[in-house]
């Protein structure tokens, strides 16, 4: 299988299951870390002194008597405000309450003798001390406030004075000086604002009197006479009711003296016929005009009724009659023009009596304005004394005020309602809870700690991370210790891993010439020779005719594995020292020949690179079926990478969770640089019932019978007549 052709696998999602996979590979330090925290917190536990606690609550109000006073501004107040009890808490901490506190209690001497052998305390000392014993706590939206304070023996004990007060004492003297401070600081603020108040009466006082003795001053030089003494303005000469009369009064003539201008016109503009009739209607009728138009008309009548017997004639009463309307004619035409006449005398007096009017009505405004103007100093003045006057009967009631509120119980500012009793049974050290927390924070440090120890470790952990990183595919996996096949036999339950190692290595080769196997691995200890041994032994026990050679001339183990002779190997053969025969030994399996190393000379740099090694290969190639070189580790000596380079297939050995990432792809470009066939990875030394990854490789005697793969192992010396027939003597050295 071509290494270039496999596809990159993806990364995955963890998994819950990768998760406990890593907590079951590094549970020795899970364990270890949970034991010691567990342990050193239980252990400080038992080790710290006992504490005992009482606490005292207390209700707080703001700054109000029981009751409202005269001003209306008592009474308590309630609703809960996050920052006045914030602040009553930073108050209840500060030196005037807890100095008096350590002044009544005498702490300073009391802990003194307990703490600084007998040396009196500071007051700052003391303080300090008390506010590490003390924990004020609200209840969540009251006003409410908790006073708790820890001490280290649970009652006051006459017998022992230095031991001090106990943690009661301590609360309820808190509570009681807190509140007594509380009273005392609202009882000052309010007699200094009285003593502040009174003192701006008395200077009002003196403004009043200067005031006073002012307008008096001006109303005599001004010559005012002020009937209203509230009144902050000059009094008018006209009343606003004669002002409104006036005014209505103009407003009536005016508009009277429009209508009659207006009829005076009209009846100008009508002939003497027209006008005898609209004085009637237009005026309203006068009664001597009527009378003569009546007395008209009659004539009239008289003067028709003689025209049918007398016209024409010298008739006297007809004659009369005529005359008579004449003289009706002339006396009405006569009274008409009286009457116009009348109209427009009115005319002219309704017009002279307006402008009288409005003269008059101006004169009194001016004299108004010039009074106003000429009084105001004296009603500025009196102003000024009018809110001097005011100002001091507010200032006088709220003294009052204040003074009766001075005299009104202002209990409910500060009320104790638990007082702090003694507690007998010790609140710390909390042994449950310290113990309960080690074992959280134990499993927490020690589950924490080995995810940042996986973390760190960058070393091949599961098939993905191989094909990951690497490019390449992995042939087989090899479980932790497996031993030699050889002495095990067909049927050890590790044989099977060799087994799909051997298949796969088989389904990878492109062609059947392909024989000659090299094993490298990146690092030394990660098992290859035994890796190479054990495969060799399947291919054996299969019947294949196999070869190990052991190439690694440096540190060679092979021949302890069989327990032969490296005094004859590969090194003899390629210094021309002995025959191929000579150095090539059998083993147990009839199929399986060894070559060990050799005795490395002082001159093997560049021996397996030789031409002879070349030609070595060659012909074991086809002496026998399959060939198998162990080498050094490629990183540290040349000869791996001349092996790989020669062999026609080479496969990496990997060892579980040994060596960094980094330094197994370096291993792999190795042997792609020098042309060899990278045909897969084997991973090694898995701890296949502790990681999950390899579940499905464990319990491979559970799945397969008996093997049928197995042969039946011959004596050293049958194997040895068997090569004699084939040709191939028995190697000297034989151990």
């Amino acid at each position: 299988m071509d290494s270039s052709n496999v596809t990159p696998s993806q990364e995955a999602k963890l998994h819950f299951l990768d998760y406990w996979r890593i907590l079951r590979i590094r549970k020795t330090v899970v364990l270890a870390v949970f034991f010691l925290v567990l342990a050193t917190a239980t252990l400080v536990t038992f080790m710290l002194p006992e504490s005992f606690s009482a606490s005292a609550r207390i209700k707080i109000e703001r700054d109000a008597p029981d009751v409202s006073g005269p001003g209306g501004g008592g009474g308590v107040a309630s609703g809960y405000d996050p920052y006045f009890i914030q602040t009553e808490f930073e108050v209840m901490q500060s030196e005037r309450v807890l100095g008096k506190v350590i002044e009544q209690l005498n702490l300073n001497q009391i802990w003194g003798n307990k703490f600084q052998n007998g040396m009196r305390l500071k007051n700052s000392e003391s303080i300090d001390l008390l506010k590490k014993v003390m924990d004020l706590r609200p209840v969540r939206n009251t006003s409410l406030v908790e006073i708790r304070v820890f001490s280290d023996h649970a009652e006051d004990n006459a017998s022992r004075p230095n031991d001090g007060p106990c943690a009661a004492t301590l609360a309820n003297a808190i509570a009681e000086v807190y509140k007594a401070d509380r009273l005392d600081q609202y009882l000052e603020r309010t007699r200094r604002g009285v003593k502040a108040l009174e003192q701006n009466m008395s200077d009002l006082e003196t403004n009043v009197t200067t005031a006073q003795k002012k307008v008096d001053d001006l109303r005599t030089a001004l010559k005012i006479n002020d009937p209203d003494p509230m009144s902050m303005t000059p009094t008018p000469q006209l009343s606003a009711d004669m002002l409104r009369q006036l005014n209505t009064t103009l407003m009536l003539l005016e508009t009277e003296q429009a209508r009659n201008e207006v009829q005076l016109s009209k009846l100008l503009e009508l002939k003497l016929e027209q006008q005898r009739a609209a004085i009637q209607t237009a005026i309203g009728g006068d009664a001597e005009l009527g009378t003569l138009l009546n007395e008209l008309d009659l004539a009239q009548q008289k003067v028709l009724s003689l025209e049918k017997d007398y016209a024409g004639t010298e008739n006297p009463t007809y004659l009369n009659a005529k005359a008579m309307v004449v003289e009706q004619d002339k006396k009405i035409d006569s009274r008409v023009n009286g009457i116009l006449l009348g109209l427009k005398n009115k005319v002219d007096s309704g017009n002279a009596q307006v402008v009288n009017l409005r003269r008059k009505l101006e004169e009194a405004k001016k004299r108004d304005l010039e009074l106003a103007e000429s009084s105001r100093p004296y009603f500025e003045a009196k102003a000024k004394l009018n809110e001097l006057v005011a100002y001091r009967q507010i200032l006088a009631m709220k003294i009052a005020a204040d003074n009766t509120e001075l005299t009104i119980p202002k209990s409910a500012m500060v009320v104790i309602e638990d007082h702090a009793v003694p507690n007998l049974k010790p609140v710390r050290p909390n042994k449950p809870l310290n113990i309960a927390l080690g074992v959280v924070i134990g499993l927490v440090v020690g589950v924490g700690l080995a995810f940042f120890i996986e973390y760190l470790d960058t070393s091949v952990k599961t098939i993905e991370d191989v094909e990951r990183t690497l490019q390449v595919p992995v042939l087989g996996v090899v479980p932790q210790n497996v031993g030699f096949l050889i002495d095990e036999g067909a049927e050890s339950p590790h044989a099977e891993a060799y087994r799909v190692l051997r298949t796969n290595l088989l389904f990878s080769r492109k062609d059947d010439k392909l024989n000659t196997v090299a094993v490298v691995s990146a690092g030394a200890g990660e098992g290859k020779s035994t890796t190479i041994f054990n495969l060799a032994t399947v291919f054996a026990q299969n019947g294949s005719r196999v070869l190990l050679v052991d190439s690694d001339l440096r540190r060679p183990t092979l021949h302890k594995m069989l327990r032969i002779s490296n005094s004859l190997g590969l090194t003899n053969y390629l210094l021309k020292q002995n025959t191929l025969e000579e150095v090539i030994q059998t083993t147990a399996l009839p199929t399986l020949d060894i070559m060990a190393s050799g005795k490395l000379p002082s001159s093997s740099f560049g021996i397996l690179s030789s031409v002879h090694m070349n030609a070595l290969i060659k012909e074991l190639k086809t002496r026998y079926e399959f060939v198998f070189f162990d080498s050094p580790p490629i990183m540290g000596v040349s000869d791996a990478s001349v092996l790989a380079s020669e062999a026609d297939m080479t496969i990496q050995v990997i060892q579980y969770r040994r060596y960094p990432q980094p330094m197994n792809i370096r291993a792999k470009q190795m042997i792609e640089k020098v042309g060899g066939n990278l045909i897969g990875i084997v991973l090694n030394n898995i701890n296949v019932a502790q990681d999950e990854n390899y579940y499905y490789y464990s319990g491979y005697s559970e799945y397969y019978a008996k093997s049928d793969e197995a042969v039946e192992v011959r004596p050293p010396e049958k194997s040895a007549e068997k090569g004699a027939e084939k040709g191939a003597d028995k190697p000297a050295g034989k151990a």
